[in-house]
Protein backbone atom coordinates (compact mmCIF):
# COMPACT_ATOMS: atom_id res chain seq x y z
CA UNK A 1 0.00 0.00 0.00
CA UNK A 2 1.27 3.50 -0.66
CA UNK A 3 0.97 6.43 1.47
CA UNK A 4 -2.60 7.85 -0.03
CA UNK A 5 -3.95 3.96 0.14
CA UNK A 6 -3.09 4.22 4.00
CA UNK A 7 -4.49 7.36 4.71
CA UNK A 8 -7.72 6.48 2.71
CA UNK A 9 -8.02 3.09 4.79
CA UNK A 10 -7.82 4.49 7.61
CA UNK A 11 -10.41 7.24 7.26
CA UNK A 12 -12.47 4.30 5.86
CA UNK A 13 -11.99 2.31 8.80
CA UNK A 14 -12.71 5.64 11.26
CA UNK A 15 -16.36 5.65 9.61
CA UNK A 16 -17.38 2.46 8.88
CA UNK A 17 -16.56 1.80 13.01
CA UNK A 18 -18.63 4.77 14.39
CA UNK A 19 -21.49 2.71 14.38
CA UNK A 20 -20.40 -0.38 16.93
CA UNK A 21 -21.10 -0.15 20.33
CA UNK A 22 -18.67 0.54 23.43
CA UNK A 23 -18.24 -2.86 24.44
CA UNK A 24 -17.07 -3.76 21.17
CA UNK A 25 -14.04 -1.19 21.83
CA UNK A 26 -13.69 -2.76 25.45
CA UNK A 27 -13.81 -6.72 23.38
CA UNK A 28 -10.52 -5.37 21.25
CA UNK A 29 -8.92 -3.72 23.67
CA UNK A 30 -8.84 -7.38 26.15
CA UNK A 31 -7.78 -9.32 22.84
CA UNK A 32 -5.28 -6.49 22.63
CA UNK A 33 -4.17 -7.25 25.42
CA UNK A 34 -4.06 -11.32 25.57
CA UNK A 35 -2.26 -11.45 22.24
CA UNK A 36 0.31 -9.05 24.20
CA UNK A 37 0.57 -11.77 26.91
CA UNK A 38 1.06 -14.24 24.54
CA UNK A 39 4.08 -12.94 22.93
CA UNK A 40 5.78 -11.44 25.39
CA UNK A 41 9.11 -13.72 24.92
CA UNK A 42 9.06 -12.69 21.17
CA UNK A 43 8.51 -8.97 21.59
CA UNK A 44 11.35 -8.71 24.63
CA UNK A 45 13.34 -10.76 22.03
CA UNK A 46 12.96 -8.06 19.45
CA UNK A 47 13.28 -5.56 22.35
CA UNK A 48 16.77 -6.96 23.16
CA UNK A 49 18.00 -6.39 19.23
CA UNK A 50 16.94 -2.98 19.34
CA UNK A 51 18.78 -2.26 22.49
CA UNK A 52 21.96 -4.05 21.62
CA UNK A 53 21.75 -2.15 18.30
CA UNK A 54 21.30 1.07 19.85
CA UNK A 55 24.13 0.66 22.34
CA UNK A 56 26.62 0.32 19.33
CA UNK A 57 25.06 3.92 17.94
CA UNK A 58 25.46 5.21 21.34
CA UNK A 59 29.28 4.13 21.43
CA UNK A 60 29.50 5.21 18.16
CA UNK A 61 28.61 8.48 18.93
CA UNK A 62 25.20 9.23 16.98
CA UNK A 63 22.83 7.89 19.54
CA UNK A 64 22.30 9.72 23.17
CA UNK A 65 22.07 8.11 26.51
CA UNK A 66 18.42 9.12 27.36
CA UNK A 67 17.01 7.89 23.96
CA UNK A 68 18.80 4.33 24.74
CA UNK A 69 17.21 4.25 28.14
CA UNK A 70 13.40 5.20 26.73
CA UNK A 71 14.03 2.36 24.64
CA UNK A 72 14.31 -0.65 26.69
CA UNK A 73 10.67 -2.35 27.57
CA UNK A 74 11.90 -4.83 29.79
CA UNK A 75 13.21 -2.12 32.01
CA UNK A 76 11.91 -2.52 35.60
CA UNK A 77 7.89 -2.92 35.25
CA UNK A 78 7.53 -1.20 32.18
CA UNK A 79 5.63 -4.07 30.19
CA UNK A 80 3.61 -4.95 33.40
CA UNK A 81 2.57 -1.63 33.19
CA UNK A 82 1.87 -1.76 29.35
CA UNK A 83 -0.53 -4.06 30.20
CA UNK A 84 -1.97 -3.15 32.56
CA UNK A 85 -2.92 0.86 30.72
CA UNK A 86 -4.57 -1.55 28.51
CA UNK A 87 -6.59 -2.96 31.53
CA UNK A 88 -6.80 0.79 32.62
CA UNK A 89 -8.64 2.73 29.66
CA UNK A 90 -10.90 -0.44 29.11
CA UNK A 91 -12.39 0.67 32.58
CA UNK A 92 -12.58 4.19 31.56
CA UNK A 93 -16.20 5.65 31.18
CA UNK A 94 -17.31 6.23 27.42
CA UNK A 95 -15.84 9.40 26.35
CA UNK A 96 -17.72 9.52 23.42
CA UNK A 97 -21.59 10.02 22.72
CA UNK A 98 -21.66 12.38 26.13
CA UNK A 99 -23.81 15.54 26.27
CA UNK A 100 -22.30 18.38 27.31
CA UNK A 101 -25.04 21.10 26.93
CA UNK A 102 -28.29 20.75 25.95
CA UNK A 103 -30.94 23.66 24.59
CA UNK A 104 -34.85 23.62 23.49
CA UNK A 105 -34.84 26.05 21.01
CA UNK A 106 -38.30 26.06 20.89
CA UNK A 107 -41.16 23.99 21.23
CA UNK A 108 -40.14 20.26 20.25
CA UNK A 109 -36.95 21.26 18.77
CA UNK A 110 -33.51 20.38 20.59
CA UNK A 111 -30.61 21.25 20.39
CA UNK A 112 -27.20 18.72 21.78
CA UNK A 113 -23.66 19.22 21.65
CA UNK A 114 -22.21 15.85 21.82
CA UNK A 115 -19.16 14.22 22.53
CA UNK A 116 -17.17 12.19 18.75
CA UNK A 117 -14.07 11.21 18.22
CA UNK A 118 -11.71 13.40 16.33
CA UNK A 119 -11.25 11.09 13.30
CA UNK A 120 -7.60 9.58 11.97
CA UNK A 121 -4.88 10.34 14.19
CA UNK A 122 -0.91 10.02 13.01
CA UNK A 123 1.34 9.65 15.69
CA UNK A 124 5.19 9.86 15.44
CA UNK A 125 7.31 8.64 18.16
CA UNK A 126 10.78 8.33 18.60
CA UNK A 127 12.76 4.78 21.09
CA UNK A 128 9.89 4.33 23.91
CA UNK A 129 8.20 1.26 21.80
CA UNK A 130 5.67 0.70 24.25
CA UNK A 131 3.76 4.09 22.85
CA UNK A 132 1.75 1.77 20.15
CA UNK A 133 0.15 0.16 22.73
CA UNK A 134 -0.50 3.41 24.41
CA UNK A 135 -1.82 5.11 21.67
CA UNK A 136 -3.53 2.11 20.37
CA UNK A 137 -5.31 1.60 23.38
CA UNK A 138 -6.73 5.22 23.48
CA UNK A 139 -7.35 5.51 20.14
CA UNK A 140 -9.69 2.68 19.87
CA UNK A 141 -11.31 3.63 23.55
CA UNK A 142 -12.39 6.67 22.23
CA UNK A 143 -13.49 5.94 18.50
CA UNK A 144 -10.35 6.98 16.69
CA UNK A 145 -8.46 5.32 14.06
CA UNK A 146 -4.77 5.46 13.89
CA UNK A 147 -1.70 5.13 11.98
CA UNK A 148 1.91 5.37 14.20
CA UNK A 149 5.42 5.55 13.44
CA UNK A 150 8.11 4.51 15.23
CA UNK A 151 11.63 5.58 15.65
CA UNK A 152 13.92 3.00 13.73
CA UNK A 153 16.02 2.43 16.20
CA UNK A 154 12.54 0.32 18.51
CA UNK A 155 11.55 -0.93 14.26
CA UNK A 156 12.16 -4.42 15.79
CA UNK A 157 9.79 -4.21 18.89
CA UNK A 158 6.77 -2.24 17.13
CA UNK A 159 6.48 -4.20 14.19
CA UNK A 160 6.00 -7.11 16.98
CA UNK A 161 3.88 -4.87 18.76
CA UNK A 162 1.59 -4.18 16.06
CA UNK A 163 1.22 -7.63 14.73
CA UNK A 164 0.15 -8.38 18.33
CA UNK A 165 -2.50 -5.46 17.79
CA UNK A 166 -3.69 -6.76 14.52
CA UNK A 167 -4.06 -10.04 15.79
CA UNK A 168 -6.68 -8.67 18.42
CA UNK A 169 -8.43 -6.46 16.16
CA UNK A 170 -9.20 -9.54 14.15
CA UNK A 171 -11.07 -11.49 16.40
CA UNK A 172 -13.49 -8.05 16.91
CA UNK A 173 -16.07 -6.04 14.96
CA UNK A 174 -13.21 -2.98 14.18
CA UNK A 175 -11.83 -2.77 10.85
CA UNK A 176 -8.20 -4.42 10.47
CA UNK A 177 -6.93 -0.82 9.49
CA UNK A 178 -8.12 0.55 12.70
CA UNK A 179 -4.87 0.68 13.54
CA UNK A 180 -1.76 0.56 11.09
CA UNK A 181 1.89 1.25 11.45
CA UNK A 182 4.07 2.98 8.95
CA UNK A 183 8.40 2.63 8.97
CA UNK A 184 9.76 4.97 6.58
CA UNK A 185 10.24 8.66 6.83
CA UNK A 186 9.09 9.14 3.29
CA UNK A 187 5.37 7.51 4.32
CA UNK A 188 5.83 10.20 7.69
CA UNK A 189 6.30 12.69 4.63
CA UNK A 190 3.43 11.86 2.18
CA UNK A 191 0.85 10.89 5.00
CA UNK A 192 1.40 15.03 6.50
CA UNK A 193 0.61 16.04 3.17
CA UNK A 194 -3.26 14.48 3.20
CA UNK A 195 -5.25 16.81 5.50
CA UNK A 196 -8.69 15.12 3.59
CA UNK A 197 -7.86 12.04 5.40
CA UNK A 198 -5.74 12.79 8.81
CA UNK A 199 -7.30 14.71 11.47
CA UNK A 200 -4.49 15.27 14.03
CA UNK A 201 -0.93 14.73 14.33
CA UNK A 202 0.54 13.88 17.15
CA UNK A 203 4.52 13.90 17.70
CA UNK A 204 6.28 12.37 20.63
CA UNK A 205 10.24 12.81 20.70
CA UNK A 206 12.88 15.46 20.46
CA UNK A 207 12.57 18.90 19.93
CA UNK A 208 13.74 18.51 16.63
CA UNK A 209 11.13 16.03 15.59
CA UNK A 210 8.32 18.23 16.82
CA UNK A 211 9.30 21.12 15.20
CA UNK A 212 10.18 19.35 11.80
CA UNK A 213 6.56 17.97 12.00
CA UNK A 214 5.13 21.48 13.17
CA UNK A 215 6.26 23.12 9.66
CA UNK A 216 5.98 20.61 7.44
CA UNK A 217 2.06 19.81 7.63
CA UNK A 218 -1.43 22.01 6.96
CA UNK A 219 -2.38 19.46 9.58
CA UNK A 220 -3.47 20.53 13.67
CA UNK A 221 -0.31 19.37 15.34
CA UNK A 222 -0.51 18.34 18.81
CA UNK A 223 2.05 18.07 21.54
CA UNK A 224 5.29 20.00 23.19
CA UNK A 225 8.80 20.57 21.95
CA UNK A 226 10.72 20.44 25.24
CA UNK A 227 10.27 19.54 28.55
CA UNK A 228 11.61 22.28 30.37
CA UNK A 229 10.43 21.96 34.02
CA UNK A 230 11.14 24.03 37.06
CA UNK A 231 10.79 23.69 40.74
CA UNK A 232 10.99 26.71 42.99
CA UNK A 233 11.89 26.83 46.36
CA UNK A 234 10.00 29.21 48.03
CA UNK A 235 10.88 31.31 51.00
CA UNK A 236 8.94 30.03 53.36
CA UNK A 237 9.70 26.04 52.04
CA UNK A 238 10.14 22.95 54.57
CA UNK A 239 14.02 21.93 53.96
CA UNK A 240 12.78 18.18 54.28
CA UNK A 241 10.09 18.20 51.83
CA UNK A 242 12.23 20.22 48.97
CA UNK A 243 15.03 17.76 49.33
CA UNK A 244 12.31 14.82 48.57
CA UNK A 245 10.46 16.73 45.70
CA UNK A 246 13.69 18.00 44.02
CA UNK A 247 15.67 15.27 43.92
CA UNK A 248 12.63 13.11 42.83
CA UNK A 249 11.79 15.36 40.20
CA UNK A 250 15.15 15.64 38.81
CA UNK A 251 16.58 11.97 39.25
CA UNK A 252 13.10 9.33 39.15
CA UNK A 253 13.87 9.69 35.24
CA UNK A 254 15.63 12.06 34.23
CA UNK A 255 15.29 11.55 30.35
CA UNK A 256 11.52 11.99 30.63
CA UNK A 257 10.00 15.46 29.50
CA UNK A 258 8.59 16.06 33.32
CA UNK A 259 11.99 16.09 34.91
CA UNK A 260 13.13 18.99 36.86
CA UNK A 261 15.60 21.02 33.92
CA UNK A 262 15.95 23.95 36.30
CA UNK A 263 15.98 24.96 40.07
CA UNK A 264 15.18 28.05 41.68
CA UNK A 265 16.03 28.77 45.33
CA UNK A 266 14.79 32.14 47.16
CA UNK A 267 17.32 34.34 48.05
CA UNK A 268 16.70 34.28 51.79
CA UNK A 269 16.91 30.08 51.96
CA UNK A 270 20.61 30.26 50.24
CA UNK A 271 22.39 29.60 53.34
CA UNK A 272 20.09 27.53 54.73
CA UNK A 273 17.86 25.38 52.67
CA UNK A 274 20.22 25.25 49.75
CA UNK A 275 23.39 23.44 50.79
CA UNK A 276 21.05 20.86 52.18
CA UNK A 277 19.32 20.30 48.51
CA UNK A 278 22.70 20.59 47.06
CA UNK A 279 24.41 17.72 49.15
CA UNK A 280 21.40 15.28 48.08
CA UNK A 281 21.48 16.44 44.71
CA UNK A 282 25.34 15.72 44.98
CA UNK A 283 24.98 12.34 46.24
CA UNK A 284 22.59 11.61 43.71
CA UNK A 285 25.17 12.14 41.15
CA UNK A 286 23.69 15.34 39.38
CA UNK A 287 25.97 17.52 37.80
CA UNK A 288 24.61 21.34 39.62
CA UNK A 289 24.91 24.08 36.93
CA UNK A 290 24.81 27.01 39.37
CA UNK A 291 24.61 31.10 38.48
CA UNK A 292 26.94 33.26 41.21
CA UNK A 293 24.80 33.65 43.74
CA UNK A 294 23.68 29.64 44.85
CA UNK A 295 27.65 28.81 43.78
CA UNK A 296 29.16 31.16 46.28
CA UNK A 297 26.63 29.66 48.79
CA UNK A 298 27.89 26.10 48.22
CA UNK A 299 31.30 27.13 49.50
CA UNK A 300 30.25 27.68 53.05
CA UNK A 301 29.69 23.78 53.05
CA UNK A 302 32.07 21.75 55.26
CA UNK A 303 33.16 19.26 55.17
CA UNK A 304 32.00 19.41 51.15
CA UNK A 305 31.06 16.67 48.99
CA UNK A 306 33.68 14.78 47.86
CA UNK A 307 32.69 15.60 44.14
CA UNK A 308 31.92 18.83 43.90
CA UNK A 309 35.02 19.97 42.79
CA UNK A 310 33.77 17.87 39.61
CA UNK A 311 29.77 18.33 39.56
CA UNK A 312 29.32 22.24 40.24
CA UNK A 313 30.27 24.34 37.58
CA UNK A 314 29.48 28.14 36.33
CA UNK A 315 26.12 28.47 34.13
CA UNK A 316 25.57 30.27 31.31
CA UNK A 317 22.61 31.50 29.83
CA UNK A 318 22.02 28.82 27.72
CA UNK A 319 21.70 26.33 30.72
CA UNK A 320 18.28 27.55 31.42
CA UNK A 321 16.84 26.88 28.16
CA UNK A 322 18.32 23.61 27.84
CA UNK A 323 16.72 20.16 28.05
CA UNK A 324 19.23 17.94 29.96
CA UNK A 325 17.64 14.95 29.46
CA UNK A 326 20.64 13.78 31.89
CA UNK A 327 21.62 14.21 35.60
CA UNK A 328 22.50 18.16 34.93
CA UNK A 329 20.03 20.91 36.93
CA UNK A 330 20.49 24.08 35.93
CA UNK A 331 20.47 26.55 39.38
CA UNK A 332 19.65 30.03 39.65
CA UNK A 333 18.50 32.31 42.64
CA UNK A 334 16.14 34.89 42.34
CA UNK A 335 15.15 37.56 45.11
CA UNK A 336 11.23 36.64 45.18
CA UNK A 337 8.01 35.04 44.48
CA UNK A 338 7.20 37.28 41.89
CA UNK A 339 10.34 37.21 40.24
CA UNK A 340 10.29 33.26 40.17
CA UNK A 341 7.00 33.27 38.28
CA UNK A 342 8.65 35.80 35.68
CA UNK A 343 11.52 33.53 35.09
CA UNK A 344 9.64 30.51 34.80
CA UNK A 345 7.45 32.10 32.10
CA UNK A 346 10.24 33.26 30.18
CA UNK A 347 12.51 30.52 30.30
CA UNK A 348 10.10 27.34 30.64
CA UNK A 349 8.29 25.48 27.64
CA UNK A 350 4.78 25.58 29.72
CA UNK A 351 5.08 22.41 30.93
CA UNK A 352 5.16 21.68 34.34
CA UNK A 353 6.18 23.60 37.16
CA UNK A 354 6.10 22.99 40.85
CA UNK A 355 6.79 25.11 44.47
CA UNK A 356 7.83 24.19 47.42
CA UNK A 357 6.24 26.32 50.23
CA UNK A 358 4.28 26.26 53.00
CA UNK A 359 2.14 29.65 52.41
CA UNK A 360 -1.18 29.03 51.11
CA UNK A 361 -0.61 32.29 49.73
CA UNK A 362 2.41 31.90 47.59
CA UNK A 363 1.04 28.41 45.97
CA UNK A 364 -1.96 30.14 44.99
CA UNK A 365 -0.14 32.89 43.53
CA UNK A 366 2.28 30.12 41.58
CA UNK A 367 -0.26 27.95 40.16
CA UNK A 368 -2.17 31.00 38.74
CA UNK A 369 0.65 33.17 38.10
CA UNK A 370 3.05 30.79 36.21
CA UNK A 371 1.73 30.03 32.70
CA UNK A 372 2.30 26.76 32.22
CA UNK A 373 0.06 22.93 31.57
CA UNK A 374 0.43 21.91 34.97
CA UNK A 375 1.66 23.83 38.38
CA UNK A 376 2.40 22.09 41.33
CA UNK A 377 2.55 22.40 45.09
CA UNK A 378 4.96 20.42 47.53
CA UNK A 379 4.88 17.64 44.49
CA UNK A 380 7.68 16.49 42.17
CA UNK A 381 6.94 17.50 38.45
CA UNK A 382 7.31 13.87 37.65
CA UNK A 383 3.49 13.51 38.20
CA UNK A 384 2.85 14.67 34.98
CA UNK A 385 1.76 11.84 33.56
CA UNK A 386 -1.65 10.32 31.82
CA UNK A 387 -1.15 7.20 34.06
CA UNK A 388 -0.65 9.03 36.91
CA UNK A 389 -3.29 11.22 36.92
CA UNK A 390 -5.68 8.39 36.26
CA UNK A 391 -6.24 8.63 32.36
CA UNK A 392 -5.39 5.10 32.19
CA UNK A 393 -2.50 6.14 30.21
CA UNK A 394 -1.55 9.10 27.74
CA UNK A 395 -0.90 9.99 24.04
CA UNK A 396 1.80 12.78 25.33
CA UNK A 397 1.45 15.87 26.72
CA UNK A 398 0.36 18.97 24.89
CA UNK A 399 1.71 22.64 25.96
CA UNK A 400 -0.50 24.12 23.38
CA UNK A 401 -3.53 26.63 24.29
CA UNK A 402 -6.99 24.99 22.35
CA UNK A 403 -8.33 22.06 22.85
CA UNK A 404 -6.10 19.97 25.05
CA UNK A 405 -3.60 20.78 27.52
CA UNK A 406 -1.41 18.57 30.01
CA UNK A 407 -1.30 14.93 29.80
CA UNK A 408 -3.68 13.86 26.87
CA UNK A 409 -6.13 10.82 27.59
CA UNK A 410 -9.22 9.90 26.18
CA UNK A 411 -11.22 13.26 26.66
CA UNK A 412 -8.22 14.87 24.79
CA UNK A 413 -9.29 12.52 22.02
CA UNK A 414 -12.87 13.54 21.45
CA UNK A 415 -14.42 16.66 20.37
CA UNK A 416 -18.10 17.43 20.03
CA UNK A 417 -20.67 17.80 17.23
CA UNK A 418 -24.07 19.76 17.29
CA UNK A 419 -26.96 17.44 16.98
CA UNK A 420 -30.42 19.01 16.22
CA UNK A 421 -33.89 16.88 16.27
CA UNK A 422 -37.46 18.30 15.82
CA UNK A 423 -40.41 16.43 17.01
CA UNK A 424 -43.04 19.10 15.11
CA UNK A 425 -45.51 17.25 12.90
CA UNK A 426 -43.91 19.67 10.40
CA UNK A 427 -40.54 20.19 10.75
CA UNK A 428 -38.83 23.55 11.75
CA UNK A 429 -37.68 26.04 9.62
CA UNK A 430 -35.77 29.54 10.27
CA UNK A 431 -38.12 31.60 8.27
CA UNK A 432 -40.50 31.20 11.14
CA UNK A 433 -38.52 33.11 13.61
CA UNK A 434 -37.37 37.00 13.86
CA UNK A 435 -38.99 40.06 14.48
CA UNK A 436 -42.69 39.90 14.61
CA UNK A 437 -42.13 36.20 14.57
CA UNK A 438 -41.50 33.42 16.87
CA UNK A 439 -38.50 33.85 18.88
CA UNK A 440 -36.32 31.64 20.63
CA UNK A 441 -36.54 29.80 24.11
CA UNK A 442 -33.48 28.85 24.30
CA UNK A 443 -34.29 26.96 27.90
CA UNK A 444 -31.41 24.24 29.30
CA UNK A 445 -32.52 21.03 28.97
CA UNK A 446 -30.79 19.25 32.25
CA UNK A 447 -29.57 16.16 30.78
CA UNK A 448 -26.24 14.13 29.61
CA UNK A 449 -27.80 11.63 27.82
CA UNK A 450 -28.46 11.69 24.41
CA UNK A 451 -32.63 10.62 23.77
CA UNK A 452 -32.45 9.45 20.46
Amino acid sequence: MNSEDIARAAKNAFEESQLLPSSERINALNCIRQELEHRKAEVLAANAEDLKAAQAEVDAGRMSESLLKRLDLGKGDKWESMLQGILDVASLPDPTGNVTYASELDDDLELYRVSCPIGVLLVIFEARPEVVVNIAALAIKSGNAAILKGGKESQRTTVLLHNAISAGLAHTALPKKHIQSIQTRAEVASLLEMDQYIDLVIPRGSNSLVRSIQNSTRIAVMGHADGLCSVYVDEQANEAKAIRVIVDSKIDYPSACNAAETLLIHESVLETIWPSVAKALLAANVQLLCDALTLKALSSISPPPSNIQTHVQESTPASYTTEHLSLTLSVAAVPSLQAAIQFINSHSSHHTDSIVTESEQAASTFCRGVDSAGTFVNASTRFADGFRYGFGTEVGISTGRIHARGPVGLEGLVIYKFMMRSKSDKGHIVGEFGTGKKQYKHKRIDTNVLPF
